[in-house]
């Protein structure tokens, strides 16, 4: 059975990704799932940190620059079943990678023996975070309740269905079609990207084939983080709603985690989130939201309930 590749993006930096992806990896894992997270958050990578790992002895950057391969940068961590791929904590750049060091990355992702690998993305949207979110078969996203970080998200995703486009018109050889596509957007008579994937279909019965084929299944999952009133809960089902509106791709809104006070002190606490597991609210909450993307539910707006 293969892995299970999720990724954890958004655009904007401090949102909480790290903090998002470990906890669903610890979540994972202690459901006796075997987990593996890699920080591709290169340049600042510190997802060691929230599993309490020590200073790993490779990283990434040992996979990029000295072909080490993956499975031997990947370590144990002290919670049973996650194992981890540090990211460079110093001045490695995701955007430096190449074409076939990126492909060569993805190849041995999907090669990892596990049941769940877990990409934490950097900030920004460059081709290299893009391509990897468009790994995924999960592909997730987390915001902050402000408008800023709903802007981040929407320019990001542009970019990700934009390239998902090119993408399948690269692979189909549609060449002409691209082109043809390109100049009735410059001009003006397509708009949008459900705009882009609804001229598409309309070249001809065969091409709408290939582009519903491509993206059944492509969906997105949104996490609100830091939320703090019941307010900024509910702007999350306006934010999913204008997702699927603009992007006409299914999306769900798959939960929230408070805003907590010591969440920094639990980070300095060198104290695992397994560890604080019976105490710690926010447990419960990343609870739920691994629920709902595992079983494909969301929040509901009419009892504000995970499920």
């Amino acid at each position: 059975m293969e892995s299970k590749i999720w990724a954890i993006g958004g655009g904007k930096g401090g949102t909480g990704k790290t903090f998002v992806t470990s906890s669903l990896g610890t979540f994972l894992a202690r459901q006796g799932k075997k987990v593996i997270i890699i920080d591709a958050d290169l340049g600042g990578a510190n997802l060691h940190s929230f599993v309490k790992q020590k200073r790993p002895k490779y990283s990434l950057t040992d996979f990029f620059t000295n072909k080490i391969p993956l499975h031997q940068v990947i370590e144990k961590t002290q919670i049973s079943n996650l194992e981890l791929a540090a990211g460079d904590i110093h001045s490695f750049d995701y955007k430096s990678i190449n074409r076939g060091q990126k492909l060569r990355f993805f190849n041995h992702i999907r090669k990892l023996d596990c049941d769940y690998i877990l990409l934490d993305l950097g900030a920004g949207s460059n081709l290299n975070v893009i391509d990897t979110f468009l790994l995924a078969d999960n592909k997730v996203v987390v915001i902050l309740p402000e408008v800023t970080s709903e802007e981040n998200l929407y320019q990001f995703l542009k970019k990700v269905f934009s390239r998902k486009i090119n993408l399948i018109l690269h692979k189909h050889r549609l060449k002409d079609e691209n082109t043809e596509l390109q100049e009735k957007e410059k001009s003006g008579q397509i708009t949008g990207i459900v705009g882009k994937i609804e001229y598409l279909k309309s070249m001809s019965f065969e091409i709408e084939k290939k582009v519903e084929e491509e993206l059944a299944g492509f969906k997105i999952s949104l996490i609100l983080n830091q939320v703090r009133s019941e307010g900024q809960i509910k702007r999350g089902f306006t934010v999913r709603n204008l997702i699927t509106e603009y992007f006409g791709i299914e999306t769900k809104y798959s939960g929230y985690i408070k805003y907590n006070e010591n969440f920094w002190r639990f980070v300095n606490q060198a104290q695992p989130l397994s560890q604080t597991a019976e105490f710690n609210p926010t447990f419960t909450e990343v609870s739920a939201i691994t629920g709902n993307i595992l079983e494909n539910k969301q929040l509901t707006f009419t009892n504000m309930s995970h499920g």
